[in-house]
């Protein structure tokens, strides 16, 4: 491969997915690194003054300052919109610098936004109270419902938000037909797909405008920084999103921007393995419990849709004991080998118990209306073996009286 043959879109997006997972967006220095280079710097310099004016101006291509491109950061950035289908990327600090840019680049006061009401916490929180501070109203609906997102329209509707699966709840969203029914009513369509990712599922080839992500998740996929993503097209990139990240600076570090493009290049062999281990795993405790919310399990009430939208079920299910948070502790308390933790998309499984951790601060209330149950626990599952993980559950189960 040439030294910027990663950056040559004429090229590169006639890549399969997992090629492009590998060495989409490389960009070689003069020195003809294998692995892609590291740019810890705040700033740049130039050869002359008419260099800087005419970068500033937008008139000739190159770095000006860290918070509006870094080399490093810019390899991640083709990298994600290539894996995609996006024509552009800008990665930020983290998932909800991600997602609270994704909305407030776009959204001013006198505007409606109408989101799905099973969410992450903090997701949740934005639509509920950071929004409405600045004269942003907000619907949430049970987003399974097609019918609710159009009974849901108003004229100043700007918005549709939602996760696919829900955390942590794995509600999934129709995504052709709200997505269509957002392009309809001119409605801009922002997708969470932390708990797919493109090696599963890909919005805008459903017609999403927007993708949003945690790539803290699976994107690293071992537990090590901070980042978020948000994808969608030029136009949307260049003439919402950049204006607000640059004056506002939710920006990456360098070295967070590195270390996700390492994990991106095992993405695809990560997700596939934790999704067959999630589906093991996630039958044996169905075998032992009434509940148990995984997209591939034939028992998921919306299964077919799973099977219509996703290319596996992911790495995450959640499941219910019915003696509500002192029986979920107890089992988490039991636990051997899965660690307790309020993480995801981990290459560890990790297991949390969402209404006192990712969800506690919405309040009872809330967690109610979306579903997150005392007796609600989330798990992640990782690339131990899988049997291992079931002997833990084995056994924490049998402790906490199930």
């Amino acid at each position: 491969m040439k030294r910027t043959t990663g950056q040559d879109r004429s090229i590169t997006a006639n890549w399969r997915p997992a090629t492009q997972a590998v060495r989409g967006g490389t960009w070689r220095s003069e020195m003809g690194e294998t692995s892609e280079a590291l740019f810890l710097t705040s700033g740049f310099t130039y050869d002359n003054a008419a260099t800087v004016a005419a970068r500033f101006a937008g008139e000739e291509d190159g770095m000006t300052y860290s918070r509006l491109q870094n080399p490093t950061v810019a390899m991640l950035e083709e990298r994600i919109a290539l894996l995609e289908g996006a024509e552009a990327c800008r990665a930020q600090a983290s998932g909800m610098a991600a997602m609270t840019t994704a909305l407030l680049c776009q959204l001013s006061a006198g505007d409606h936004i109408v989101a799905a009401k099973a969410a992450f916490g903090s997701c949740r929180w934005l639509v509920d109270n950071l929004l409405p501070r600045f004269g942003i109203s907000g619907t949430t609906i049970d987003a399974g419902d097609n019918a609710a997102w159009e009974a849901a329209i108003r004229p100043n509707t700007k918005v549709f938000f939602f996760e696919s699966p829900a955390n942590p709840t794995m509600d999934l969203v129709d995504l052709e037909f709200v997505c269509t029914l957002a392009r309809q009513h001119g409605i801009t369509t922002v997708v969470d797909n932390a708990f797919a990712t493109s090696a599963l599922q890909r919005p805008l080839d459903f017609g999403a405008d927007v993708v949003a992500y945690s790539a803290t998740k699976m994107m690293d996929g071992q537990g090590r920084v901070l980042a978020g993503a948000v994808a969608g097209s030029k136009e949307f990139i260049d003439g919402k999103l950049l204006p607000f990240q640059r004056n506002t600076g939710p920006n990456i570090a360098p070295f967070n921007a590195w270390v996700v493009l390492k994990g991106l290049e095992t993405l695809d062999l990560r997700i596939r393995r934790q999704s067959e281990n999630a589906m093991k795993v996630a039958a044996f405790v169905e075998s032992r419990l009434p509940t148990v919310r995984y997209p591939f399990l034939p028992s998921h009430p919306q299964y077919e849709l799973a099977k219509k939208q996703m290319q596996a079920g992911g790495t995450i299910f959640s499941l219910e004991v019915p003696g509500g948070r002192p029986q979920a502790h107890a089992l988490l308390d039991a636990l051997k080998l899965v660690d307790i933790s309020n993480n995801i998309g981990d290459s560890r499984s990790l297991m949390c118990h969402p209404a006192s951790s990712t969800h506690h601060g919405v309040g009872a209330e809330t967690r109610a209306d979306m579903g997150v149950t005392e007796g609600m626990l989330r798990l992640n599952v990782g690339l131990e073996d899988p049997e291992d993980v079931i002997e833990d559950l084995d056994q924490a189960l049998t402790a906490a009286g199930l």
